[in-house]
C-alpha cells in the first residue's frame, strides 16, 4: 500500500525545520570530512605563524566531534526540538572559528556562519519541549562523567609514573586530564609516546562519552504520562456503540495509560502514548468516518507541537487510506485473523490437528463455560485476575494495541470471559482462561489468552472452539484472535519458486520467533483455516521506521528499559501529564511458550 503520499500538504513551519535540518546534517558531513582530509600546505603554514601547532590540532579535534554532532542534532532539528536548536546553534558558532584555526578552511567557516544565520533566522519554528525529567540526568552526566574521567585519568598517570619526563606535580597532572577531555594536549610530557597515545586517547574518549551522553539525555523528546478521564472515556464508549463495529481494535481504545485528541466536531478520536519520542496509536480512529480527517489532523498537530515522530499501529485498510492523505505512508505489518461464527467448523482434513487436539482434551475431563463478564461473580473475577497473574508468572503485561490489560472491571461488563476447568480433589480447578473484549454489537477481539503451564496442550484449541459455538447465543457473528506479523512474508516463503531474499526475511522472522513469538502466533491462527484481514503501520518517513519498531517493542512490552534505568527515571520526578485540549462534547500479557498452546495475545 505504501507509494505516493496524496492530500494537504506540511504546515511552513515544518517545510523550514525539515530543510534546517538537512542543512544542519550537511553541514556536520562536511565539518567531518574536513577535519579527517589533510589541509592545504599554503594555508597550514601561513597558520602557523599566528596559531600554535597544538592549538590547530585541537581545533581539528573539535571541529570532527562538533560535525558528529550536528548529524546527530539534524534529526531533533526536523522535529522542531528548541534544545536540539539551542544546541545547534552553539555548535555552528564554534565551528565558524574552529575551521579557521585548524587550517584557515574560509569556504567551511563560510557554510558554517550561513547556517548558523538560517538557524538564528528559523528561532520561531523550534517550538517543542524536551523531556524535563531527562534534563536534570543531564545535568547529573554533566557532573559525574567529567569527575569520574578525571579520577581515571589520574590513576592513568599515576600508573604510567615511570613514562612520565621531568617532575609532575599533581596540579600540573589535574590540569593535563582536564585539558586531555577536551582535546587540549597538557603540561605533562612522556619518554614513551605509546604511554602519552594511551593517555590521550583514553581522556578524549571520555569527554566525547560524557558529550554525548549529555547531549542524548538533554535532547531527549519528552514522554509525558498520560491518562484517559472519565469524562474522555464515556465519550469513546458513546463513539464505539454507534461506531464499533467498524474496527476489532476499537475497544482497546479505553486502556486507562492513553491519551486522547478529538476531531473539531467530537465525532471521531485518536487515542495515544508517546514512547521513545513516537507519538503512538493503534488502530483505526474511532467514531464516525466522516470526521476522521479532523482527528487525524488533531493526532498531527499534536506530534508536532511535542516534536514526537507520528506513528500508528495495526490500523485497517481505510484508516491507513485516511492517514496517508495526510501525510503518512503505509507499510502492510501483518494480517488478523477473523473466524466467521456461521461458517466455522471442525469437519474436513484442514481441521483435523484442531479437531483431534480438542478431542484429546474433552477425554482427559476438561469442561469450558462461556459468560459475559457480567454474568461472572465478582468474587471469582477476582480469582480470574490472580490465576492470570500467577500464570503470567515475571513476564511484565505484555500488549498496546490489541490488549485491554484490565480484566473484571465494571465498565466492561459485555466482555466475553471463557474459562476451563478440571475436577480436583476439592472442587473444581480453573486450568485457562480467554477474555474477549466487544467487538460493535455482534463481534469480540481477543484480549487475552492464558493458561495453567501444567494444562494438557491443545486446551487453547478447545477454548477457542467452544466459544465459536456459544456465538450464537452470545449474539457473535465474528470473533477475532491474535495478529499475525508479517504473515505474508512466511506464508510466501514456503511456496515453491519462493526467491532467496524472501527466504531470508523469513529465516529472519523465525529467529526473531524465539523472543517474539511471530512464527508461533501464525501457526496458532492458520490452525482455525480464518479470514485474514489485512493491517498496516503508517509513518512519516522510512527513516523513522527503526525508531518506530524500537518504539512499538517497547509499548508492547518486549523491550524494556534496565531496571536501574527505569527506577533513575521514576526518581528524578517523572514526566508530567499531559492531555490536549478536547473540543466541547456534542449536544446530541505473557509466559515465554514454547508451543502454540501456550500463547499469550500480543500484537
Amino acid at each position: 500500500m505504501a507509494g505516493t503520499r496524496t492530500g494537504a500538504r506540511l504546515p511552513p513551519a515544518v517545510r523550514t525545520a525539515a530543510l534546517v535540518a538537512r542543512l544542519t546534517w550537511l553541514l556536520g558531513a562536511i565539518s567531518v570530512a574536513s577535519a579527517l582530509l589533510p589541509g592545504q600546505r599554503a594555508r597550514l603554514h601561513t597558520l602557523t605563524r599566528v596559531v600554535p601547532t597544538p592549538a590547530s590540532a585541537t581545533a581539528t579535534a573539535v571541529t570532527a566531534a562538533l560535525g558528529v554532532l550536528l548529524l546527530y542534532l539534524a534529526g531533533g532539528l526536523r522535529r522542531r526540538h528548541r534544545r536540539a536548536w539551542r544546541a545547534a546553534v552553539a555548535a555552528s558558532l564554534i565551528l565558524v572559528a574552529s575551521h579557521v584555526l585548524k587550517g584557515l578552511d574560509l569556504e567551511e567557516a563560510a557554510v558554517s556562519l550561513a547556517v548558523l544565520g538560517l538557524l538564528i533566522a528559523s528561532r520561531r519554528e523550534f517550538r517543542a519541549a524536551g523531556d524535563p525529567t531527562t534534563r536534570w540526568l543531564a545535568l547529573r552526566a554533566l557532573v559525574e562523567l567529567p569527575a569520574l574521567g578525571t579520577a581515571l585519568g589520574l590513576v592513568l598517570l599515576r600508573l604510567d609514573a615511570g613514562e612520565i619526563a621531568g617532575p609532575a606535580p599533581l596540579g600540573d597532572q589535574l590540569r593535563h586530564v582536564l585539558l586531555g577531555l577536551v582535546g587540549i594536549p597538557g603540561p605533562v610530557r612522556f619518554t614513551d609516546d605509546q604511554s602519552g597515545d594511551v593517555v590521550t586517547a583514553t581522556l578524549l574518549g571520555f569527554g566525547l562519552l560524557t558529550a554525548f551522553v549529555t547531549a542524548y539525555l538533554a535532547l531527549r523528546p519528552a514522554e509525558p504520562a498520560t491518562s484517559l478521564t472519565s469524562a474522555d472515556e464515556d465519550r469513546l464508549r458513546a463513539l464505539l456503540a454507534r461506531h464499533g463495529a467498524r474496527d476489532s481494535l476499537g475497544y482497546f481504545a479505553l486502556r486507562r495509560d492513553k491519551g486522547v485528541v478529538w476531531s473539531p466536531s467530537g465525532k471521531a478520536a485518536v487515542t495515544w502514548r508517546v514512547v521513545h519520542g513516537v507519538l503512538l496509536a493503534s488502530g483505526d480512529p474511532v467514531g464516525d468516518p466522516e470526521a476522521w480527517p479532523g482527528a487525524v489532523v488533531a493526532f498531527l498537530d499534536l506530534a508536532r507541537a511535542g516534536g514526537w515522530i507520528p506513528a500508528v499501529l495495526g490500523c485497517g485498510e481505510q484508516g491507513a487510506t485516511v492517514y496517508r492523505r495526510h501525510g503518512l505512508d503505509a507499510l502492510e505489518l501483518g494480517d488478523e485473523a477473523v473466524l466467521d461464527v456461521a461458517t466455522f467448523g471442525l469437519e474436513g482434513r484442514a481441521m483435523r490437528g484442531v479437531r483431534q487436539a480438542v478431542a484429546r482434551v474433552e477425554r482427559a475431563g476438561y469442561r469450558v463455560v462461556v459468560r459475559r463478564a457480567r454474568d461472572v461473580p465478582a468474587v471469582e473475577l477476582a480469582e480470574l485476575r490472580a490465576a492470570a497473574g500467577r500464570w503470567r508468572g515475571r513476564a511484565p503485561e505484555r500488549g498496546f494495541s490489541m490488549a485491554l490489560c484490565r480484566l473484571g472491571d465494571p465498565g466492561d461488563g459485555d466482555c466475553v470471559v471463557v474459562t476451563a476447568y478440571t475436577d480436583g480433589p476439592t472442587g473444581p480447578v480453573l486450568r485457562g482462561l480467554l477474555h474477549l473484549v466487544p467487538w460493535g454489537s455482534d463481534g469480540l477481539s481477543l484480549d487475552l489468552m492464558r493458561r495453567d503451564r501444567s494444562a494438557d496442550n491443545g486446551l487453547n484449541e478447545l477454548l477457542v472452539v467452544r466459544l465459536v459455538a456459544a456465538g450464537p447465543e452470545l449474539g457473535v457473528r465474528r470473533v477475532s484472535l491474535n495478529f499475525a506479523v508479517f504473515r505474508s512474508t512466511l506464508e510466501r516463503a514456503g511456496r515453491i519458486g519462493s526467491g532467496p531474499v524472501l527466504r531470508l526475511c523469513a529465516a529472519v522472522l523465525r529467529f526473531a520467533s524465539r523472543w517474539l513469538q511471530i512464527e508461533s502466533l501464525y501457526r496458532f491462527n492458520l490452525k482455525f483455516r480464518p479470514e485474514w484481514a489485512p493491517r498496516f503501520v503508517s509513518f512519516a518517513s522510512a527513516a523513522d521506521l527503526p525508531r518506530i519498531a524500537v518504539a512499538a517493542l517497547r509499548a508492547e512490552a518486549f523491550l524494556l528499559l534496565p531496571a536501574r534505568l527505569a527506577r533513575l527515571v521514576r526518581r528524578s520526578g517523572g514526566p508530567a501529564p499531559v492531555r490536549p485540549l478536547s473540543p466541547p462534547a456534542p449536544a446530541a500479557t505473557a509466559p515465554a511458550a514454547a508451543s502454540p498452546s501456550d500463547l499469550v495475545q500480543a500484537s
